[in-house]
């Protein structure tokens, strides 16, 4: 039985658009880059070709780029120097405005005090690599690329790392805060971050928890004037030496009590058990009903801290996904399930790339060491690029120069490019993705839905897999079946899970913004011949104590609330609205809270 009636497509928060990215994922959304940035360009000297300037000579583009005044007036007004705005064209050659811009936010030297520079986070690429970094803080009004170099403006111990790495004798540690203190960070905040972070955190991770600290929403306990508060709106202007000292404040480990675990098993994978598990629930979040809940877990500061004091000061588990597939996700998990006992789907999934794909083994280089992909995401590579890498590649017999090598592998880190022939690299199809996050295979193919949504939905969507080894203790407390109250549900990554584990759905309450999700999880429902009831609804915020009570009355109760809420002002790859659980679609993180409240007060009501 499949019930429609009561999904209202003209609801409290708005039409489906593609104008909003309804983010139940990650901590990424990086946006298409369509040829190579500046510090990944392809230069070679002699017979080797420069996959940066598209094979235009310096000479060319640059008469090209004084005679296009427009494009240069366009960047300029956008607060860039005229002189990088130039030197960006050129290196892109032409008139690619996405390409251009991305080049100038990827310049590490600024001009002296430029009027306004654009603040970008870098993307977290979830792996053990380090990646480009993209963000630079030297945006800050009164701030000139000579000032980090003016001995009295350094920190006592930025001065003795400059003095150790004079004599060669810094610690790998050492290296490191030197590293990211040249970045415009202070030594300070760098040193707090590689404690939270752990020993072997990478620069990317690093860098966001910094970033992430100082665009989360505490700044305004620090920032009264409204002059000095954070613009949100992709422009900083806060005084330097006034941000640094709320980093300094806002970084205290003394205020935040929740740290990622390293390595991110949660309370167990299949592969890695702990020893002992010390978890205690409150009385007051025993289940049933039981609950889930999911997001980025690499969110700014403070963000676990209040999503585990508004679910009874539950303990998150932290889970990256590359554990059960070949693919890294870092995850949040809030639950109120039993840990002990958990088991895994099978078959097992691939836990490489080469076992994932292996018609690519023939064509992967032996200097691309890559056995996981990165985190799936809602976009891909673009063709341009893949063609750039291609010709880049085939402009030498054997290997190519390190160089080469180098810049070719970012690329294929950050888009998750995967060897499709000699030379030739390609983003994963639609079909790929379904198959590494756990779903059946054409789960999103069909009735009218676009590649373009299909990447959008899977790169927003559970891992199956990962999700199923939480959910599994259920099938032994539930054997007749479980009734499911699913929000934000996505493209039904709880539902296939738990479909996956031989647990019969008998009723299952779908929340779902996106029309092309709801049309997903319906067909699937009517693929995979469930016998139980599926309720739609298109709005968290339209689900109130009466409609609440009368869906309980139907269906008996609810044994499982799962959901995952918009992470769009999480994400470190948000360098606009990254305000934490204050961001306009974050913020629904409390109506999971509000109706988890509203069906347990309604359960547990006498009769």
């Amino acid at each position: 039985m499949v019930v429609h009636s009561l999904v209202n497509d003209k609801s409290a928060s708005g039409e489906d658009s593609g104008s909003i990215d309804w983010n139940t994922d990650d901590e990424l959304e990086i946006q298409e880059y369509t040829t190579f940035s500046s510090s990944l360009t392809l230069a070679t000297h002699g017979t080797e070709a420069s996959a940066g300037n598209g094979g235009v000579s310096p000479k060319e583009n640059s008469s090209a780029i004084v005679s296009d005044s427009k494009l240069v007036n366009h960047f300029v007004g956008m607060g860039f120097s005229e002189k990088l705005v130039l030197k960006a064209i050129e290196e892109n050659g032409g008139g690619d405005t996405d390409s251009i811009l991305n080049t100038l936010l990827t310049y590490s030297t600024l001009e002296e005090s430029p009027p306004q520079q654009l603040c970008v986070n870098s993307d977290p690429i979830f792996s053990d690599y380090d990646e480009n970094l993209l963000c630079d803080l030297s945006d800050m009004d009164g701030w000139s690329e000579n000032e980090t170099e003016d001995s009295t403006s350094l920190s006592e111990e930025h001065k003795r790392l400059l003095s150790l790495e004079s004599t060669g004798s810094l610690s790998e540690k050492e290296k490191m805060l030197l590293l990211l203190a040249k970045m415009g960070y202070t030594v300070e905040e760098c040193s707090i971050a590689m404690e939270r972070c752990g020993p072997e955190a990478s620069v990317v991770e690093l860098t966001d928890f910094i970033c992430a600290a100082q665009l989360s929403r505490e700044a305004d306990v620090y920032l009264p004037d409204d002059d000095l508060k954070p613009r949100y709106n992709g422009v900083c202007k806060i005084k330097k030496r006034k941000f640094f000292e709320i980093c300094k404040k806002k970084n205290d480990p003394e205020t935040e009590t929740i740290r990622l675990p390293n390595p991110m098993i949660g309370f167990g994978v299949p592969s890695l058990q702990l020893e002992s598990i010390n978890r205690s629930l409150p009385d007051s979040a025993i289940g049933p009903p039981f609950f889930y809940y999911e997001n980025v877990a690499l969110a700014p500061k403070g963000v676990w801290d209040t999503i585990s004091r508004f679910l009874n000061d539950i303990e998150p588990e932290f889970v990256d996904s590359k554990y059960f597939c070949a693919t890294a996700r870092k995850r949040g998990y809030v639950h109120n399930l039993p840990v002990q006992n958990r088991f895994p789907l099978v078959p097992l999934p691939p836990l490489t790339v080469q076992q994932a794909f292996p018609l690519s083994r023939k064509w992967w280089p032996q200097w691309d060491p890559r056995e996981k992909l990165n985190c799936i995401q809602t976009a891909i590579g673009s063709a341009k690029l893949t063609e750039r890498i291609r010709n880049a590649l085939e402009r030498f017999d054997g290997d190519p120069p390190t160089s080469v090598q180098k810049s070719v592998l970012d690329e294929c880190r950050k888009w998750n490019l995967v060897w499709v022939g000699r030379n030739k690299v390609a983003p994963l199809e639609p079909d790929e993705m379904e198959m590494l996050l756990g779903f059946p295979k054409n789960h999103t193919r069909g009735g009218g839905i676009s590649r373009t949504d299909r990447y959008k939905s899977l790169g927003n969507s559970f891992q199956v897999d990962t999700v199923a080894y939480h959910l599994s203790v259920l099938k032994d407390m539930f054997p007749d079946g479980i009734n499911l109250l699913s929000l934000f549900s996505g493209i039904g990554g709880a539902e296939v899970a738990l479909h996956r584990l031989g647990i019969k759905l008998k009723n299952v309450v779908s929340v779902e913004k996106s029309k092309v999700n709801r049309d997903i999880v319906r067909s699937w429902w009517e693929q995979t011949n469930q016998a139980g009831n599926l309720i739609d609804f298109d709005d968290v915020q339209a689900l109130d104590g009466e409609r609440l009570e009368e869906v309980i009355s139907y269906v008996g109760g609810f044994d499982l609330i799962v959901g995952g809420s918009p992470c769009n002002n999480l994400a470190g790859s948000n360098r606009v609205s990254r305000d934490g659980l204050e961001g306009k679609e974050s913020s629904l993180f409390y109506d999971y809270f509000r109706i988890l409240d509203l069906v347990k007060s309604i359960m547990h009501r006498p009769a």
